[in-house]
């Protein structure tokens, strides 16, 4: 296949990057580019050149596997194409539509002009995976549109649109007819000018902030805690505006160097084609039919049944939300409204996209009003009596071909399945989180039965909402939510051998995480893990690791923010923790009763507690094929429970820590306690025995499976 084309269109030369699916700088591709440069400038008919990508897009960037395995010899890089296009002897236009991204938008700024159609994203995003800019880019976007937006549009890695681009002064024209006419007419005109093509490299930065770098440091201090390459972008720009073109150029390589062979820059990368990699059903024809889902339905008005149902609107597709009677329903719609009002308010919608995805809701005390639905998703309260009894009535409502979901956060699904058998293949689980409209991650709970085009269809519908969806077997918890019990009870047993509560957290947010486990207890209530324990008959037990201080807390009505106290104290309209003395006499309590003594504990030994377990439930679940792939795992976690994105997600960290060292630890830890989270899963234990690394397992599986 020919991965770039030459065109002569009369006095203007044609370079069409072909490298499907986003026309990425793999190997052969500069080469190509540079083929055609020189064509052009032997050819004395031609006056100018325009580079375009064929396909959805211009030209995405770099092809990030080659970030971490070696180059081809002799194989000309994006570096070669960049001094070609500044050194020809006659002007290159980019013709910019889809987008162009990282090393895509190094190109077209290294060319003499930029013209752009609208609907088109231009950005660098280079520093979402670890790294700034490697190419030029954070030295010649400031020069074209000045320190301020470029160091703005660098740190963020957020896309700006082609109008905004064409005012920023990063493309000279928006083209309103078909691209390559307008290019072809753009690059005529420019060929016959006698006046010298400027290129963006010979341009002055202009500063009028002296404490501009300064102030972006101070504003993502927050944001990019525990991250280099967010401070590594702001060096760059800086020394675009301190220093001269080519030795800015230098620092700016140097300090690409530094970051993309560090931690952080490989954990950001593996998110990457871990989210790429997620969309794969193995066994799955991905060429299935799939349903249409034009219309829908949601079950329960409340936060989470408000949250899904705005997801619906977000999307355009319109939704009948369904309470059991009026009051609860228009407490339901009033706080959709506000919801969107705040989003207005903060400037993220217009107040005409607001009305529209409003009038998509519809609201309904009656089942019967979702006959028309062709998926309706089950928001209620977490007893499976009820929801089986609810699927059981929407079984007789809505029409045969329907979808029905439930949004069960730790229920069997295929139990929820199976009570209405005739409609079982069309039955599986979503488990949202929440805020609903907020957060990205969404597990699709894979049924026993369910049929392979409606799982395909649900996922279809997860990305149209703008999730991330995961796919997970069924087992109590599914993927995130079963990881979590050694995560918060060893943080719990901890609280009971000595450990300071805000000591614990400590560790834990400065790991990355972004609230300790005893902090987001607080927040999540703890009376929800106390009626858990109360149902499975072990409540007021006091000889459960763990529960001894939790259950006092809530005998003493201290329930966390909600109550102002729970682990720690809260200020009234204040959700900052503030430690309680009271705690610490609880802990005391709880020692003497399981006959040890308060000791100090190392930082050392919280992490572990606190995430070994996590990376062994982990690995279990993957033996076992609740989670597709590891990396799936760390997409979850990453997405859904505040995991730092800059440690790859836990199963990624285990592997940098080394799996063998997990294991080893494991073991210790269970030498000492015969809690079901310390015990070894087999995968984990053979990984290490073997020097392996879950990411060969998953590329193990995936070639079993291709």
């Amino acid at each position: 296949m020919t991965l770039v084309r030459y065109e002569a269109h009369d006095s203007v030369a044609v370079i069409t990057v072909d490298n499907p699916p986003v026309n990425a700088l793999s190997p052969g591709v500069p080469g190509g580019i540079i083929a055609g440069l020189n064509q052009a400038n032997t050819d004395s008919d031609i006056v100018a050149v325009v580079l375009v990508g064929e396909g959805r897009g211009f030209i995405a960037g770099a092809d990030i596997r080659y970030f971490s395995k070696p180059w081809p010899k002799d194989e000309p890089r994006l570096g070669d194409v960049i001094r070609a296009f500044e050194q020809s002897s006659k002007p290159v236009v980019a013709a910019i539509h889809g987008h162009a991204l990282g090393g895509g938008l190094e190109l077209a700024m290294c060319c003499h002009y930029r013209v752009i159609v609208p609907k088109t994203k231009v950005g660098q995003p280079e520093v979402k995976l670890g790294i700034p800019p490697g190419a030029g880019g954070t030295q010649r976007l400031p020069r074209l549109a000045g320190a301020k937006a470029a160091l703005d549009m660098i740190v963020s890695g957020d896309p700006v649109t082609a109008q905004e681009a064409v005012a920023l002064g990063i493309c000279d024209q928006l083209i309103e007819i078909e691209l390559v006419e307008g290019a072809l007419a753009f690059a005529r005109e420019v060929g016959q000018r006698s006046s010298p093509h400027r290129l963006a490299r010979d341009r002055t930065v202009e500063v009028e902030d002296s404490e501009l770098f300064n102030a972006k440091r101070k504003q993502i201090e927050r944001r990019a805690r525990g991250m280099r390459a967010p401070y590594a972008c702001i060096e760059c720009v800086e020394a675009a505006v301190e220093l001269p073109f080519d030795d800015g150029l230098a620092r700016e390589r140097e300090i690409f160097e530094v970051c993309v062979v560090s931690d952080e820059s490989k954990a950001m990368r593996h998110v990457f084609f871990a989210e790429r990699a997620a969309g794969k059903i193995p066994g799955v024809d991905k060429n299935l039919e799939r349903k249409q889902f034009d219309s829908a339905g949601v079950v329960g008005a409340g936060t989470m049944g408000g949250g899904i149902s705005m997801n619906f609107a977000n999307a355009g597709i319109p939704v009948t939300v369904v309470e059991q009677d009026s009051e609860l329903l228009g407490k339901g719609l009033s706080t959709i409204q506000e919801n969107y009002a705040a989003t207005v308010a903060k400037g993220r919608l217009t107040q005409e996209k607001m009305d529209e995805r409003l009038s998509l809701i519809t609201g309904s005390t009656t089942l019967d009003s979702l006959v028309g639905a062709d998926i309706v998703i089950e928001a209620i309260y977490e007893e499976m009596p009820a929801k089986k009894e609810l699927f059981g009535r929407l079984n007789q409502c809505v029409k045969p071909t329907a979808v029905l979901t439930s949004n069960t956060s730790y229920l069997d699904v295929n139990e929820i399945a199976d009570s209405i058998p005739e409609r079982k293949g069309n039955v599986l689980g979503t488990h949202f989180f929440s805020p609903a409209n907020v957060m990205r991650l969404l597990e699709v709970v894979r049924t026993d039965s369910v049929d392979q085009a409606v799982l395909m269809s649900v996922l279809d519908l997860g990305r149209r909402m703008g999730k991330l969806p995961i796919v997970s077997g069924v087992c109590h918890g599914f993927i995130g939510n079963r990881m979590l019990e050694g995560y918060f009870g060893e943080a719990a047993i901890m609280v009971e051998e000595g450990a300071a509560p805000e000591h614990i957290d400590r560790v834990m947010y400065e790991f990355g995480m972004a609230m300790g486990p005893l902090a987001v207890s607080d927040l999540a209530g703890l009376d929800i893990g106390w009626a858990k324990r109360k149902a499975a008959g072990n409540g007021i037990a006091t000889n459960v690791p763990g529960s001894f201080v939790a259950n006092r807390l809530c005998e003493l009505g201290r329930y966390g923010q909600k109550t102002r106290r729970g682990y720690y104290l809260y200020e009234k309209g204040s959700r900052v923790p503030v430690p309680d003395p009271e705690v610490k006499d609880l802990a005391e309590q709880a020692a003497s009763h399981f006959g040890a003594s308060p000791r100090v504990f190392e930082d050392q030994e919280i992490l572990e507690r606190c995430l070994y377990p996590l990376i062994n439930i982990g690995a279990t679940i993957l033996e076992e094929g609740i989670a597709l792939r590891a990396s799936d795992i760390d997409l979850v976690y990453l997405n859904g429970y505040g995991f730092p994105v800059w440690r790859g997600g836990p199963m990624h960290w285990a592997g940098a820590v080394g799996l063998d060292v997990v294991a080893d630890g494991v073991r210790r830890y269970s030498d000492k306690s015969d809690l079901g989270h310390w015990k070894l899963s087999r995968l984990l234990g053979k990984l290490a025995e073997d020097g392996a690394s879950f990411e060969s397992y998953d590329a193990g599986n995936q070639s079993k499976d291709s």
